[in-house]
């Protein structure tokens, strides 16, 4: 009987949401959303699934799925999708922005702070206590995304693998959600794994069609490489216009960001250093330590990049205000190509949720997806609980500079430990857990403690 009840409230939800609705708790997750994108998915999920209902839990990992696919953030992606399922292009529109303008507007502000006074120790103190609550609403969506996706040996096996995949082999992501496409794609054909598949709870937007497909691809192209008009309006187009640089390399990057931001780190904090010489040694950490205590995806960090870059590179302007629109310019490659992948393929997407072969390699996309938020969730535990972690080689293989890691294991520093923020954690944990607060009040209460701890030292 429970189960009955359980499924008609899947498929009979309640009324969707008013836009204004939509903007105000939106514009709360913008807020709210720390933690990398483990943190950002928890929270949606909480919030989106559990506490306003707007959102069925298999529609929510439905669009997850996709979001996974795409290059770029999938957090900020996954906010699009739903505001566009609740009030079409509108609503991805408010969802979207209202995800990443807060952290945006917090990152360069930050940015201004670091180039003229070269300080970003005192956030640390600041957002000590976010962290640990972050920590503690994390592994408590990973258990219950866990539970609920979860529901086949076969998925629990994707699960793993998934997970040992990035965990111990560093395997690319798009290989991992790709592979576990194929296997659900084969397990389907060939055994008796079978998906349901989804029947739609939201009423269909308008008929898609290739014209229409078309015309908003062009137009959100266009949006997107807007930004070189006012760039050749200040510089020109010479090989020295920093402006024309930042816009063109933070584009290339927004094409091949899958698996969001630690994915490319290495590689733009190469090539920021190295070829083109806007940040000196060192200085990425500095901006992820930023964007890591902001709130907003945590590729926000290439917004710092290009802040320093126009601030070093003013061009004749006032160096605040060039690094102002260098960051600005950066966001904008970064974010608007988002927009079009949501735009452009969610209508195509729906329609493929009764395929029952696409349900198929879907769920088994879900396994994969838990497995990736388990190894976020721990990557981000260690770090918050410990000062200094390290890698143990587990296999390795001849390279050109030596011995190359096949596999290894984050190693953490024992004596390196926190002990506050392992107590803070707990303490998020047990008023999640045991008291059910919602996030908004764990993280004021895990914040405010944290600044009392902090000031107390």
């Amino acid at each position: 009987m429970n189960s009955r009840i359980e499924n008609e409230r899947v498929l009979d939800p309640p009324q969707t949401p008013s836009f204004r609705e939509l903007v105000t708790v939106f514009a709360r997750i913008g807020l709210l959303s720390f933690g990398g994108p483990a943190g950002q998915i928890a929270l949606m999920h909480r919030t989106l699934v559990d506490e306003k209902c707007w959102i069925s839990e298999e529609r929510f990992l439905h669009a997850l799925n996709y979001c996974m696919l795409l290059p770029g953030p999938e957090a900020q992606q996954l906010a699009t999708y739903v505001g566009w399922l609740m009030h079409r292009t509108r609503g991805g529109l408010a969802a979207g922005l209202l995800f990443i303008l807060p952290g945006l507007l917090v990152i360069l502000g930050l940015s201004v702070a670091y180039a003229l006074f070269h300080e970003a120790g005192w956030l640390r103190g600041l957002f000590f206590g976010l962290k640990a609550a972050v920590l503690a609403i994390v592994i408590e969506a990973v258990i219950r995304v866990g539970r609920r996706a979860l529901k086949h040996r076969l998925h629990y096996a994707i699960c793993c693998l998934s997970f040992l995949a990035l965990f111990v082999f560093n395997i690319p992501f798009p290989v991992v959600i790709l592979a576990a496409a194929m296997a659900g794609l084969i397990a389907g054909r060939y055994s008796t794994f079978s998906a349901t598949p989804a029947r739609s709870e939201i009423l269909p937007g308008p008929p898609t069609s290739l014209r229409r497909t078309l015309l908003t691809l062009v137009a959100w192209v266009l949006v997107w490489q807007a930004p070189f008009l006012l760039i050749f309006a200040l510089a020109g187009g010479g090989v020295d216009n920093v402006f024309a640089a930042l816009f063109g390399f933070f584009s290339q990057m927004a094409m091949v960001t899958f698996g969001g931001a630690y994915a490319v780190l290495s590689y733009v904090a190469q090539m920021a250093s190295g070829h083109y010489g806007w940040l000196n040694p060192g200085e990425m950490l500095d901006g992820l330590a930023l964007a890591e205590t902001t709130p907003g995806p945590l590729v926000l960090v290439l917004c710092f990049v290009g802040f320093i870059a126009a601030f070093r590179n003013p061009l004749g302007l006032d160096p605040v205000l060039a690094g102002l629109i260098g960051g600005a310019l950066a966001a904008w490659a970064t974010f608007a190509p988002s927009f079009l992948w949501i735009f452009v393929g969610a209508p195509y997407v729906e329609r493929l949720r009764a395929n029952r072969a696409v349900a198929n390699a879907l769920s088994a996309i879900t396994a994969a997806v838990t497995g990736v938020i388990l190894n976020l969730a721990l990557w981000f535990g260690l770090h918050v609980l410990f000062g200094e972690v390290g890698r143990l080689t587990l296999l390795s293989y001849p390279g050109e500079g030596g011995p190359a890691p096949l596999a290894s294991l984050p190693r953490p520093v024992w004596t390196s430990i926190d002990g506050l923020a392992l107590a803070l954690s707990i303490l998020s944990a047990v008023l999640v857990v045991r008291f059910r607060l919602g996030v908004a009040a764990v993280l004021l209460i895990a914040a405010a403690a944290g600044w009392i701890v902090q000031a107390a030292l």
